[in-house]
Parts: structure tokens; sequence; C-alpha cells
């Protein structure tokens, strides 16, 4: 399986950026013995139209483009399902298991995500119920999925056993 956070805005040396970039290659490394064979993050820059729904609507066509064919799509949304970081773990290996071959997460810009992507989106996964800043968004996302991989490969990041 490969797991491919898309997201919009780009910030090159900001500190959320190498705090996901960090949490990326540490979860890189439980991928090949957990059967995740490549685990990216593709960033698209924030649509310069005038209004925020011109600029959601145009983020979106960027992403559609990015997502691969017959992909698994969870949008990022603090309207979708809260998990336990075990029930995400197990979640990721349910869609392992079931050779799913593209996992993506979508998170949009400082605008949202739109609606036609959540709609389109498999499921919804929220970081809890607050608003959170995008670019936050991708290094919590990042987190949790070294967690759910480390969960996954019995390391002790975790400290707790999936029940």
């Amino acid at each position: 399986m490969r797991i491919v956070i898309l997201g919009i805005g780009k910030a090159r040396a900001a500190p959320e950026t190498i705090l996901c970039e960090d949490y990326l290659k540490r979860a890189r490394g439980f991928g090949p013995k957990l059967g995740i064979q490549k685990l990216d993050l593709v960033i698209a820059d924030v649509s310069r139209k005038s209004s925020a729904s011109a600029r959601m609507s145009e983020e979106a066509d960027t992403l559609k483009t990015s997502i691969p064919q017959g992909s698994h799509v969870i949008a990022l949304d603090e309207a979708g399902r809260s998990l336990t970081s075990e029930d995400f773990a197990r979640h990721i290996a349910k869609l392992r298991d079931a050779s799913t071959g593209d996992l993506v997460f979508l998170i949009g810009g400082p605008d949202g995500l739109s609606q036609i992507l959540r709609d389109g989106a498999q499921s919804r996964l929220a970081l809890g119920s607050q608003t959170w800043p995008h670019m936050l968004v991708r290094a919590m996302l990042a987190e949790q999925l070294y967690r759910a991989l480390a969960i996954l490969s019995g390391h002790p990041y975790h400290r707790a056993r999936i029940r």
C-alpha cells in the first residue's frame, strides 16, 4: 500500500513543515515491515483567486489531479469522525489487508477543503472538534501515521497496546 498526504499551502522552512517531515521520515522506517511501500507528502500552492469559494474550487481541481485512480480517500474535516490512535492504526491495517493500493489523505488550505472533495471521499477524519491551521494538521496527521505504524509494529512509542 502507498500512503499519500495531499495538501494545499507551501511553507518551505516553517517549523510545522520540519516537524511533519520528521514524523514522515520516522514512519517510513516502519513501512517495509508493514507492507507500506511509499509514504509521501504532496503540497500544492494556495489559489490566488479573489473569493474563498473560487480558491477552494481551484484547489480542489489541483488536488483531484494528484489522486491516483482507485485510491481510498480520507478527507481531513473537523466534522469528520474522531478515532483513537489504536482505531486509526486498525483502520490503516484493515485497508492494507484489503489490498488497498493507495490511501490518500486530503488536507485543505487556509479556506478549507471543498465540499466536493469532502463528499467524494470514502470517509472523513477529524483530529478533534476544533479547527486547526492546515500547516499544523499536516504535522498532526504525520505524527498519527507514525504512531499508527509504531502501534502496528509493536514499537513502544505509543506506550499502549491495541486492545
